[in-house]
């Protein structure tokens, strides 16, 4: 019966596989102790390294190093939705102390991760719609003069309202300058690879950067990307670290300190890189730094206050567990292959340059596998 499914005594069959030879409750909180600093730590350095270094030429969102170890990252978020949490949702929903109907008979955990992840793309759909409408509410305070240069690309002068230029240099902006640019590009002769190096070297040169509608849509996307991202790794932080919370093993414990701080790391760092190339301010890009790295040792301190009424053998833990795991999963999966990976190995500059290519496909293969090695751990 699916009442069954929401009671709260203990399992006899998932009872038998917590070891009471290893429960040791003082030892358990004080590894709990280390833990939330361990894993607070981790987090803390992984999402303040691009947000402290954007503006450095080696943690920059435009350095190469960036690219690589946001790739690297990328690898991680996915081993960590298809290896660790696919999984462990699929075990938890499929226990023998659920109902065989209906749990054993639809793949529930499939199905909600697939959900999860449709789900994502609309939020991601509409965020980006809400943001984009947003911004063309906005007054527009500059009107644009184009020019043709000698280099034959159509630039603008942008003017304020008193007709006094904005900025002393040239910006390329607006959909026909964008569009004259490309068709100048291929007139030439030149390929998308040598269109881009020439206007890297004319910023170079000039000082200035182009804005158009292209940067306008990317900005968009980064900003709706850091926060259903941020949404992804926060609801699934909360399960391990209730998970690790209410466990009074040791034996459970020490491992998962050194894989949930690796973990916690790396995850920081690909949401760090996110929000830091959606240019938020500072204030906010500081709440939802702090917001991140909290989320876990709260948990884990969540689940240390609750340990003793807290049974997680129960059937009604265990579906809790389950679908709530689906979920991340399914958000984390979306994120990391389409808005993480496809986002960055899909785009001109990874195209066009063949050394970044093969540095960044290593470290994405790296980053899943030894995230994925870590589930012989945890």
């Amino acid at each position: 019966m699916l009442s069954n499914s929401f009671t709260n005594v203990s399992c006899g069959s998932s009872s038998e596989l917590y070891s009471e030879t290893c429960r040791d409750e003082s030892a358990a909180l004080i590894l709990k102790m280390v833990a939330i600093a361990s894993i607070l730590i981790a987090g803390i350095a992984g999402i303040s390294l691009p947000l402290v270094g954007r503006k450095s030429r080696f943690l920059g969102t435009d350095s190469n190093l960036f690219v690589v170890a946001k790739a690297f990252a990328g690898g991680v978020i996915l081993a960590t939705g298809f290896v660790h949490m696919l999984p462990d949702a699929t075990s938890a929903l499929n226990d023998p102390c659920l109902p065989k109907y209906p749990w054993s008979k639809f793949p529930f955990s499939g199905f909600i991760t697939m959900v999860a992840s449709l789900a994502t793309l609309l939020a991601d759909f509409l965020g980006t719609q809400y943001y984009a409408s947003k911004q063309e509410k906005q007054p527009t305070r500059v009107e644009s003069v184009e020019v043709m240069s000698e280099s034959g690309i159509v630039e603008v002068k942008e003017k304020n309202d008193i007709g006094e230029d904005e900025d002393e240099g040239m910006h390329i902006v607006g959909i026909h300058a964008h569009a004259a640019h490309h068709r100048h590009s291929h007139s030439q002769g030149h390929g998308g690879c040598d269109g881009s190096l020439k206007k890297k070297l004319l910023e170079d040169q000039t000082g200035s950067h182009s804005h158009g509608v292209d940067d306008e849509e990317d900005g968009l996307r980064h900003v709706v990307v850091s926060q259903v991202l941020e949404l992804g790794i926060v609801s699934h932080s909360i399960i391990i670290g209730l998970s690790l919370g209410v466990s009074q093993s040791p034996c459970t414990i020490r491992p998962l300190i050194a894989a949930l701080s690796f973990h916690q790391f790396f995850e920081g760092f690909a949401l760090g890189g996110c929000i830091s190339e959606a240019q938020f301010k500072n204030l906010k890009a500081t709440i939802m730094a702090c917001f991140f790295a909290l989320t876990t040792p709260s948990g884990i301190a969540l689940g240390t206050g609750i340990a003793t009424s807290y049974n997680h053998n129960s059937p009604r833990a265990l579906v809790i567990e389950g679908i709530l795991d689906s979920i991340s999963a399914g958000i984390l999966i979306y994120m990391s292959l389409v808005d993480l990976i496809a986002a960055d190995f899909m785009s001109k500059r990874m195209s066009c340059n063949v050394k970044l290519q093969v540095m960044s496909y290593f470290a994405l293969f790296l980053g899943a596998v030894l995230m994925s090695s870590l589930a012989l751990w945890a």
